[in-house]
């Protein structure tokens, strides 16, 4: 039995010996995506697959509840449109995949395979909204988008992957800048509530904002390995897009205007942030709420009487309470299905025998920490909704504890480089609001402004990089 565990357990590598290779090992060993046969193009399997249909459905009542809608835009862009709002293009004219041939024939005009899709929607709504009674419109999509990667890695980085992209238009600025904070917000929520991920917040710098935008905010992730992931952004366009397409109204004042403009999106790199914040050595560890299995149950001597008939029981009693669950009755060794519900990452597994038959009770295994405890049968109902809490609410300290270790000041640009490259992480440093020491941190470092954060803290006068007077507190990293 031990055999069969350490064999599976042997195949990851360990992320402090090469963290890279532990991702890609938990990837494919968790069974969550495979390589396809072109470059950057994965293959969503189905328990990866779930963890996204799981965000997707939380985040969808969330975008619901506060008054947006679910369109669907095509998949393929005019150029001759792609190309009306110029800073937007040159943003993303690296990135594009373009159809050229159509069938048999060459086609007369050439087509975008949507790297983003603000261009669609502005065109539609400079076909539909002509009044302020028409205004707001909230719209949201779900979708796949191209953009040509020349480096990938699976959730993270792709030629292809799957999103939500929220695009709104308004009457007034407030209401446009409210829509950008009120989504960001929602956005953070989301890793707190059902990722178990702490997020930073703040503002982009203009170097590192969306194309075409005004101002992006974003959420940042910090990785076990230090680094830093963009885990969505939200963006005010102002009217630069609407004056491009022409997207206008009468206001209540009889007066024509331009629409106020924002966008908001996320994508399956959250899928990388929960492998990265809250996997170990063994696999996955999933957070209960985002977990498509949360409890497995496993059989021992399920040759026995009444064991297996007991499993299937409790799988259908507590499914009746909304509880995801399973019921492992492969023929494999119980050491072999502990492992792979270790690698897959279920939060609780729960382990029944004959003698916890007799006795009514049942082991319950927990992810997250390894330990064991002997639960009534018949308390199972009460107590599986409570471990849940306490599991999500441990994993998400354990992450803001990392955060928070891994968070440090530098007051002069020495002991940033130092940081940066001897410890990692967030490090905080004022900023004089120059993007030439922005462009000086990357080329020395690699490391890029992550956001201004909301809530500044005073850590002196003056750039560390150029001696200039200070302007903003900023937060750095290295980043995926």
């Amino acid at each position: 039995m031990a055999t069969d565990q350490n064999k599976l357990v042997k195949e990851i590598t360990s992320r402090d010996v090469d963290f890279a290779k532990w991702y890609t090992d938990v990837c494919k060993k968790a069974e969550l995506m495979d390589y396809s046969d072109t470059k950057g193009f994965i293959i969503y399997r189905p328990y990866g697959y779930a963890i996204w249909e799981g965000i997707q459905q939380y985040m969808d009542k969330e975008f619901k509840r506060t008054g947006h809608e679910n369109v669907y835009m095509p998949m393929l862009i005019p150029e001759s449109l792609f190309m009306k709002e110029a800073e937007h293009v040159e943003g993303f004219a690296p990135e594009t995949a373009i159809v050229t041939i159509g069938g048999k024939e060459e086609l007369t005009e050439r087509l975008i395979i949507r790297p983003t899709s603000e261009v669609l929607f502005c065109d539609h709504y400079s076909k539909t909204v002509s009044s302020y009674r028409d205004l707001p419109k909230k719209y949201n999509q779900w979708c796949s988008v191209v953009r040509w990667e020349k480096t990938t890695r699976p959730f993270l980085r792709g030629s292809e992957f799957l999103w939500q992209e929220g695009h709104t238009i308004h009457a007034t600025e407030a209401e446009a800048r409210k829509e950008v904070l009120d989504m960001l917000e929602i956005y953070k929520n989301t890793g707190r509530d059902l990722l178990a991920i702490p997020f930073v917040t703040g503002k982009k710098t203009d170097k590192e904002k969306f194309a075409g935008a005004e101002e992006t905010y974003t959420i940042e992730a910090l990785m076990h390995d230090g680094k830093a992931l963009q885990s969505g952004t939200t963006h005010y366009f102002g009217t630069g897009f609407a004056k491009a397409f022409n997207i206008t109204f009468q206001d209540k004042d009889g007066v024509l205007k331009n629409v106020h403009q924002t966008s908001w999106g996320l994508s399956t790199r959250l899928i990388g942030a929960i492998i990265m914040v809250h996997g170990d050595d063994s696999g996955l560890v999933l957070p209960p709420y985002v977990a498509p299995v949360q409890l497995m149950i496993v059989p021992i001597q399920a040759h026995k009487e009444g064991i297996l008939e007991k499993a299937y029981e409790l799988r259908d009693r507590l499914q009746k309470q909304g509880i995801r669950v399973k019921v492992d009755d492969s023929d494999k060794s119980p050491g072999w299905k502990f492992s792979e519900a270790e690698m897959k990452g279920i939060p609780i597994r729960l382990e029944i025998g004959p003698r916890d038959l007799e006795q009514n009770q049942c082991v319950l295994a927990l992810r997250y920490n390894g330990e064991k405890l002997r639960v009534s049968l018949s308390d199972l109902d009460s107590e599986l909704p409570k471990l849940f809490e306490r599991i999500h609410q441990a994993m998400y300290d354990a992450a803001m504890e990392n955060v928070l270790k891994n968070t440090r000041p530098a007051l002069s640009f020495d002991e940033f480089v130092d940081i940066i490259n001897n410890q990692g992480g967030y490090v905080k440093m004022m900023w004089c609001g120059d993007r030439a020491c922005e462009d000086l941190i990357k080329e020395k470092t690699s490391a890029t402004a992550r956001c201004i954060p909301f809530e500044q803290e005073h850590l002196t006068d003056v750039c560390p990089v150029c001696g200039k007077k200070a302007k903003h507190e900023v937060y750095f990293a290295k980043a995926y």
